[in-house]
């Protein structure tokens, strides 16, 4: 097999990203060389790699700098509407090739790096993944920084700087095992710590209710330091900021008590304090109602809005007196978008500040909250909503709980004279659950204090609405549909650059800016040049993937295997366990194929993804995924022909190599389950096919590509409906199918773990009785399905054309479409493409 072409050599030949700034190679080196010295106190020839990349990271970073502050002076000259996105993940990946793209550095840093006689790919390499997030809602919120940037908004991430971010995972004996994700342990090159920000935040005390107001006191303090990344825009010199905070004991922190033990203690008590940032809850999809993550979603809240409402009060660059004192103006000048509700104290705190700091009556505060902030709803999976206990809050937040109460007795008030006597709809519609331990639903609180409340794709808002029915029907305007987008910038032109230049020589660059523009390229698809160099792409992509999968998993895979792959946490709605079904059947077929002589038609190979700590029956597949991999990949009679492999420790940047390698992308969950999705559209834009069921933003993808270029299978929403009336009963699948029941049979009889026979019982058993996602069901009709997708693998040339159907449907899947209706029809702000002046620009 002949070696692929290296990104660094393929760089050599690219146009995409431009030769811009190649007369600065002499600069740029001259630069490294500076920040080499500096970052080094001895000699240069003891340098390693990572002050290498150090050195090119801080090179690249004077780029940004100059571009940072002359972003910051426009947004205080030109005063516009700033907008705040808050989330408690970003998962940002790795900064410095983005950043690269994003200045259009790119060929000038690997030109530099070659004359040195660095390889650019290994200093890359040398770089942490910023992992501050679980999966969609967190790579979701970092594909909408990079968006709001590029379309020129005025806008910040707030979030929280953990510490230690997803956990590493490794895979030991079979099991899952975690490590902590120790990302900050060499330093980060790309935050700037700005102690001059450190904002207080307060927890615990008690309320004092006085003829003039409300005084929290008694209470404990926390300062939250902020560190700040730059998020650079696409080549239009716009720098917005991501902001994270950190939590910092105060000095005086429990130090009253002086005999000596009790000082050793109070220092070491600081930590108390300090946990707050120290690591991000690895639950995706999962509530978990710990008093620490509350610590958290109230501490990012807090020193956000002190943040936001110290920028809104000076208004004018170097303005020393208070500029602004008139909060009406506020939700001219500010809009607050909550990822999920995670942040949804937001509201609360907002209330607590306009009402008890400034002074505002109830009403008009009210009114302000509601215009300035707006609610995204990311599920609607009943464990994954946040509902926290009263008493909780009545220790950790005494007088948010008043303002909660508050706000419902109005809001109460309000539905009880819309629907005078329907005491049921109070009840439902109450942000206070009653029964049993007082929970507070805060969908609910997100629902009523905000002015716009949007699902994340078309199937998904629309459930929404018919899962929060009675908000819908009191207030029908606040509902809106935003369907999520991926940048082009990272999940094109960054992780794919040879796609990125076959397109461009058909339709030019400005695609990258305009994902609508890959429409042109239907007018290629029965183009036999066009059809070849797409398949070309694909196939080098794979070559390189598997090179990778051979170094660090020590598997051998065959390149023209067709690589169908599964992205995905790991979470029952999400099916793997049909993945897994489809596998045993496919294997177990072998014996059929060998008489047949057929078996060498097709090949798969099978990669998947994490399981959050706590979740048993997560890791539980996970050892299934492993156990049928031991047995399938050992088969002689299989050979190269089918491999299941379970990829190690997922992450952004395995995303970016997996992702453009994969022929078929499984989208699986049970419809009406998956809010929206984000990996199935990264898959379709990187020319993989898509097989799936009619959920998230897989409808919308069939809707832009055809429906007869995807894979579609299974239920609709409507059939999983009926079969909830009707009743669901897995029996009667697994006697009808044999198939099905053989695979059955055999997890359940220790075929996969011999040593272990009774091994994946509980599996088993929850399959065949307590199965809410209704695997069985469609395992028919997935099989007829892959079949197809077998039958269509045979023919290069068609399955080509239905990708470039497919790559030319993905121009609604850009974060940029997203971010440019959430800025109209949301925040009240007009993107632009307009480039600001270069530092360097004297104009």
């Amino acid at each position: 097999m002949s070696k692929p072409l290296s990104d660094h050599d393929r760089r050599k030949q690219i146009s995409v990203r431009g030769l811009a700034g190649v007369e600065n190679v002499s600069d740029l080196k001259q630069n490294f060389n500076r920040h080499l010295h500096f970052t080094l106190v001895k000699d240069r020839n003891v340098a390693t790699k990572r002050d290498y990349y150090f050195a090119l990271a801080n090179t690249v970073r004077d780029h940004l700098i100059g571009r940072w502050i002359r972003t910051q002076q426009y947004y205080y000259e030109k005063d516009p509407k700033r907008v705040y996105y808050i989330s408690l993940e970003f998962y940002m990946g790795r900064t410095l090739q983005n950043t690269m793209v994003n200045l259009g550095l790119e060929n000038a840093c690997d030109e530099a790096m070659y004359q040195l006689g660095l390889e650019m790919e290994e200093l890359e390499d040398m770089e942490e993944d910023a992992g501050l997030g679980n999966g969609g809602l967190g790579r979701l919120a970092a594909c909408f920084l990079d968006s709001m940037a590029s379309l020129g908004l005025a806008a910040y991430g707030y979030g929280i700087r953990y510490e230690f971010g997803i956990f590493n995972q490794k895979i030991v004996n079979g099991w899952q095992v975690e490590e902590a994700d120790d990302w900050l342990r060499y330093g980060n090159p790309w935050e700037k710590a700005r102690p001059e920000y450190m904002r207080p935040v307060h927890f615990y005390g008690r309320t004092e209710h006085h003829p003039d107001g409300v005084k929290w006191v008694d209470t404990q303090v926390v300062l939250a330091l902020p560190y700040d990344t730059p998020i650079p825009g696409y080549r239009n010199n716009i720098v917005n900021t991501m902001r994270l905070w950190s939590a910092k004991a105060p000095c005086e922190f429990n130090l009253k008590d002086f005999n000596v033990g009790g000082y050793i203690q109070a220092v070491l008590d600081r930590n108390l304090a300090e946990n707050i940032s120290r690591v991000l809850y690895p639950n995706d999809n999962f509530f978990e109602g710990k008093e620490l993550r509350l610590k958290q979603e109230y501490f990012v809240v807090s020193a956000t809005l002190q943040d936001i409402i110290r920028r809104f009060k000076v208004s004018k660059f170097g303005s020393r007196e208070i500029a602004r004192t008139d909060f009406s103006k506020l939700p001219d000048k500010v809009a607050i978008q909550l990822n999920d509700t995670h942040p949804a104290m937001a509201i609360p705190e907002l209330m607590r500040v306009l009402v008890d700091e400034e002074k505002l009556n109830w009403e008009t505060a009210w009114d302000i909250c509601v215009r300035t902030c707006a609610y995204t709803n990311h599920t609607v999976l009943p464990e994954a909503l946040e509902r926290w206990p009263v008493e909780l809050f009545a220790h950790l937040l005494p007088r948010h709980l008043e303002i909660v109460y508050e706000i419902n007795r109005r809001h109460l008030e309000r539905v009880a004279a819309k629907y005078p006597g329907d005491v049921d709809r109070l009840r439902r519609m109450s942000l206070i659950e009653e029964g049993g331990q007082k929970r507070i639903n805060m969908a609910h609180l997100c629902i009523v204090g905000s002015h716009a409340v949007n699902g994340v794709a078309q199937i998904h808002s629309d459930i929404l609405k018919a899962t929060v029915y009675d908000f819908y029907e009191m207030e029908p305007h606040k509902f809106q549909n935003k369907t999520n987008g991926i940048t082009p910038r990272r999940w094109l032109v960054m992780c794919n650059p040879g796609l990125a230049e076959v397109i461009a020589e058909r339709i030019g660059e400005d695609f990258i800016r305009d994902l609508d523009q890959l429409r042109n390229l239907i007018k290629f698809v029965n183009d036999e040049a066009f059809i070849r160099d797409i398949a070309k792409v694909k196939q080098e992509n794979k070559m390189k993937f598997a090179v990778h999968l051979e170094e660090h998993y020590k598997v051998k895979i065959n390149p023209n295997s067709m690589f169908d792959i599964q992205v995905k946490r790991i979470h029952e709605y999400k099916r793997q366990l049909l993945n897994c079904l489809h596998i045993i059947t496919y294997y177990n077929r072998k014996d059929a194929f060998k008489m047949l002589r057929l078996f060498n038609v097709v090949s798969l190979t099978v990669a998947l993804l994490q399981a959050a700590p706590g979740y048993h029956t997560a890791k539980m597949i996970i050892r299934l995924i492993t156990a049928i991999g031991e047995v399938v990949n050992n088969d002689p009679v299989v050979g190269d022909r089918l491999k299941v492999i379970f990829l190690e420790n997922y992450r952004v940047t395995l995303a970016e190599k997996g992702i453009p390698a994969a022929d078929l992308s499984e989208q699986i969950s049970t419809a009406g389950t998956e809010a929206s999705g984000t990996g199935n559209m990264k898959f379709m834009l990187n020319g993989a096919l898509t097989i799936g069921t009619m959920d998230g933003a897989n409808v919308e993808m069939a809707e832009e590509a055809g429906e007869e270029n995807l894979f579609i299978f299974g239920m609709r929403v409507d059939d999983v409906e009926a079969l909830d009336k009707r009743g669901y009963h897995a029996e009667e699948y697994y006697n009808r199918l044999p198939e099905l029941k053989q695979a059955i049979d055999q997890i359940a009889g220790g075929f996969f773990s011999p040593k272990q026979p009774d091994l994946f019982k509980e599996i088993v058993n929850m399959l065949m009785h307590h199965d809410r996602f209704k695997v069985f069901a469609d395992y028919e009709d997935y099989i007829k399905c892959q079949e197809k997708v077998n039958a269509l693998y045979k023919n290069p040339k068609e399955w080509t054309k239905k990708v470039i159907y497919n790559i030319a449907g993905c121009g609604k899947f850009s974060s940029d479409r997203t971010i440019a209706q959430y800025a109209r029809e949301i925040w009240g702000v007009e993107p632009t493409l307009e480039k600001i002046p270069a530092p360097d620009d004297k104009h």
